[in-house]
This record gives C-alpha cells, sequence and structure tokens, in this order.
C-alpha cells in the first residue's frame, strides 16, 4: 500500500482496511508501504482514523526511486515467509505494472494483474485501442498536442479531458465550451501525461466488478457533482452507489457479459472493476477498466461484493486464495 502517487491516501485507506479483513479472515498480515517500509499496528490505527482528505496528498520525496526502494524492503527477513502480496496500491508504480514486475523478478505470487495487464489497463490510449480492436464500444478519442478547434470538430463540445494515466478522477475535466477547453489545454501542459480528449455521452454511469470470472451486480452511480470526480468517490454522502442498479435485466446482462469481455481483452486476471456510461439511447460505452479497484469503505468494488452476499473479509481472502490457487498451479 502506499507508494508516491497522488492516489497515496487512497491507497493507505485501502490497504490498511484490507490489512484488518485479512486478520479477521485469519490470516497473518505484514502491512509494507512501499515508499516507507514495514508498518507497525500503531501506525496503521493511526491510519484508519485519517482517512482520505479532499484533495490528493502532496508528493512525497525519496532520496532514492520508488523502485528502488521497493526492491531494499523486500529484502527485510520479515518479508521472507509472505505467502501471497496483496496488492492495495494505486496509481503511479503499483498500478501500471512496475511493482508487480518486480514481484514477478523476485519469483513471490501476489494477487491481481501481471505488468501486462496493468500496463494496458493503466494507460487509457492503450485501453481504448485494445477495446476498439475487440469491437467494445468505447467513447472516440484523440490525444494531444492538438488545437481546440480540431478537438471540437472531431468529438464536439462538450468533450471530457483526462490524463492518459491518471486514476481516482484525478486530472479529469469536463470542458464545455472553447474557453473552458482551451483553459484545460494550459493547464494539462503541467500534467506530465499524455493528455486524452474523448467524446462525451451524456447518460447514467455504472461499474461492474469482477471476480474470479464471474461478475458482481451491476452498480449505478449518481454524483453530487456533475461528473464522478475525487471528491464524490471519497466523501461520504457525494455520490450514491446503487446496487443493484434499478435496470432491466437485459441492460444487466448486457453489462456484465461486457465487462467479461473487457477483463479479458485486456488480459487481467483475479478481479478488476469496469466502468460505464449508458447513453440517452441505451448504447452502453466502456470508459476504462481498474486493475486494482479502490477497496476503501466508500469504494464501489466492495458494494458490488455486498450486493453479491460477500462480506469484506471474505472479499480479500478470496482475493488473496485466487493468487494463492495461481502460485500452486505454477508450482505444479
Amino acid at each position: 500500500m502506499g507508494g508516491t502517487s497522488d492516489e497515496r491516501d487512497v491507497s493507505l485507506a485501502s490497504g490498511t482496511q484490507v490489512s484488518g479483513a485479512l486478520r479477521a479472515a485469519g490470516h497473518q498480515v505484514v502491512s509494507v508501504d512501499t515508499a516507507r517500509g514495514i508498518m507497525t499496528l500503531e501506525e496503521e490505527a493511526n491510519l484508519v482514523s485519517a482517512g482520505v482528505g479532499q484533495l490528493p496528498p502532496e508528493p512525497i520525496a525519496l532520496l532514492e526511486s520508488e523502485h528502488e526502494r521497493f526492491v531494499e524492503i523486500l529484502q527485510d527477513p520479515e518479508l521472507a515467509q509472505v505467502d501471497v502480496f496483496f496488492m492495495a496500491l494505486h496509481g503511479g508504480s503499483g498500478e501500471d505494472g512496475t511493482i508487480q514486475d518486480i514481484l514477478d523478478g523476485a519469483g513471490v505470487t501476489y494477487t491481481g494483474s501481471n505488468c501486462f495487464g496493468c500496463s494496458l489497463a493503466m494507460d487509457k490510449e492503450a485501453t481504448k485501442t485494445v477495446l476498439r480492436d475487440a469491437a467494445i464500444p468505447t467513447p472516440d478519442w484523440l490525444v494531444g498536442p492538438i488545437s481546440a478547434n480540431e478537438v471540437e470538430s472531431a468529438l464536439g463540445l462538450p468533450v471530457m479531458v483526462k490524463a492518459a494515466r491518471g486514476g481516482s478522477s484525478l486530472r479529469l475535466v469536463l470542458a464545455h465550451d472553447q474557453v473552458e477547453l482551451e483553459v484545460t489545454m494550459d493547464e494539462s501542459s503541467t500534467w506530465e501525461d499524455t493528455v486524452l480528449y474523448e467524446r462525451y455521452h451524456a447518460g447514467r454511469e455504472f461499474t461492474v466488478g469482477v471476480l474470479g470470472g464471474e461478475t458482481f451486480p451491476v452498480g449505478e452511480i449518481v454524483p453530487q457533482h456533475e461528473i464522478f470526480d475525487y471528491e464524490c468517490k471519497y466523501q461520504e454522502g457525494l455520490a450514491q452507489e446503487i446496487f443493484p442498479a434499478d435496470i432491466p435485466s437485459e441492460l444487466s446482462e448486457q453489462l456484465r457479459a461486457l465487462a467479461l469481455q473487457v477483463h479479458g481483452a485486456l488480459h487481467l486476471r483475479d478481479y478488476s472493476r469496469v466502468d460505464f456510461i449508458v447513453d440517452e439511447d441505451g448504447r452502453p460505452w466502456c470508459l476504462e477498466a481498474n486493475t486494482l479497484p479502490g477497496m476503501t469503505t466508500t469504494s464501489l468494488f466492495p458494494k458490488g461484493a455486498a450486493a453479491s452476499g460477500i462480506g469484506f473479509p471474505e472479499l480479500c481472502d478470496r482475493i488473496a486464495e485466487l493468487a494463492r490457487a495461481r502460485s500452486g498451479a505454477d508450482s505444479a
């Protein structure tokens, strides 16, 4: 958990709650911040009470790269007997495949997708290219550098502007007109990321969790803000998250089938969460797939599991057991 990305607070909230759930399920747990090292139970307790702030944290400065720091942390004798590394990282090195690549190199077992699947799903342009090639509907898009006139001509207004490798709805803007689009273009020059422009489809937002080749009931997200932004995601009362969604069974089955297609097309494993917009004509559009969906008290993936009758400790236990079963198959 933790790390140095701007989703650090969310990751720490996920990780501490996962640690508690795994202990409740009977596991022995060591909690590791990939930027700082092994955590004490007191440090965990303080993080649980702190929760997720309204704004992302300031960047952490390390004397070495997070990659080098994590390689050092893995040498700690306390981690030598670990059966499964449970991934509760969000954004940055934890979700782009970097940490997974290190764990593969160390020959240890970890939850979730491998380096290849993580890198595909983390890059929204790569994701959308794979989806388009697999005939899975996803909104049209362009990437910069490009002029505001070219964006409006190709995609219309309003238009979504995204950091191609962003998460938790950070660096996500709905530009309504040329003025807002040009301002956002200027701001995006500081993002240090590819800027992706995506056709906006007004409609209802849905999400589908995938676990072990099965799907959870479809959930609907109704944010208080115009879009489901960082604040709506992690502050209580700023979004309704309805599980199961009140939709016709045909649409529910369609979204669940599409979620499995997306999961497979992106070469994901164990679990994921796939997000959709269903437009005013009833057409679904896949927005993205999350290889390490949030595991906080307000997160969508655990709510989907609960709608399937799976409590949080059981959910965390199942994810860990999927990884352990895969390890056993590999050794056989």
